[in-house]
């Protein structure tokens, strides 16, 4: 079993979900006491979010740069980001280190083709869904993506930041979302990527009328495949 490295704290409730799905997929294939080989470096999100808010994107590289290089240190042998956020730095932080990085996005449009769809809409923190690197990502294996209108994507944003981040699940941000996901499958979408690892605190598969794709799972799935897979001699 390959040692997965996390680069995580952004939020730590969303970490806290990939470390419990790591661990429980690991033991579901191989039973017994299986759990993951992991090492998990988590950060200031404080610090990130300011980076974020001010267009500092290369500095916030560059320390998530340090800590990929920390974690290759310390064993892993495969990389996670746990945020769709912040693979807007993806390259940046692969380009530090010799060990692969998985990157959530082809993930996840892995798992939307595998489900034979084309159009899937997008939410997610409002850097995920207005600028280019993610959706052009998911673009490049053959989906059309579709984002939420300008208020509705302000709404998803806020909700993220002020709540999930924070850990609050509120029936009321709830319902809102239902409606923003009607509103995409009425536009045309055929499933509903929840493009922020804190989405999945507060939407599930009930929530929409199309098939949701959970990205902090389909993470860690993969990542647990390409930790089980046999390795070269």
């Amino acid at each position: 079993m390959r040692t997965i490295g996390l680069i995580g704290g952004m939020s730590w409730e969303s970490s806290a979900e990939y470390y419990r799905l790591l661990n429980e997929l690991v033991r579901q294939r191989l039973g017994g006491l299986h759990s993951a080989r992991c090492v998990l470096h988590s950060v200031d999100f404080a610090e990130i979010e300011a980076l974020q808010a001010a267009g500092e994107w290369q500095r916030a590289g560059d320390i998530l740069a340090e800590v990929a290089k920390g974690l290759a240190a310390a064993g892993a042998e495969l990389l996670l980001i746990c945020t769709n956020t912040m693979h807007k730095v993806a390259d940046q932080v692969q380009a530090a280190v010799g060990v692969p990085l998985l990157h959530l996005a082809d993930a996840t449009a892995g798992a939307v083709r595998a489900q034979g769809l084309a159009t899937v809409g997008l939410l997610g923190t409002a850097f995920t869904m207005e600028q280019d690197f993610y959706r052009d990502r998911l673009a490049s294996h053959g989906l059309t993506v579709l984002t939420p209108h300008a208020a509705e994507r302000a709404l998803v944003h806020r909700v993220i930041y002020e709540e999930l981040c924070l850990g609050v699940v509120r029936e009321e941000s709830r319902a809102a979302y239902r409606q923003v996901i009607d509103g995409l499958v009425a536009r045309g979408a055929e499933g509903v990527i929840l493009g922020c690892t804190e989405i999945e605190l507060l939407i599930g598969a009930d929530d929409s009328r199309v098939p949701v794709f959970p990205t902090t799972r389909l993470h860690a799935e993969a990542a647990v495949t390409a930790a089980l897979a046999p390795q070269a001699p």
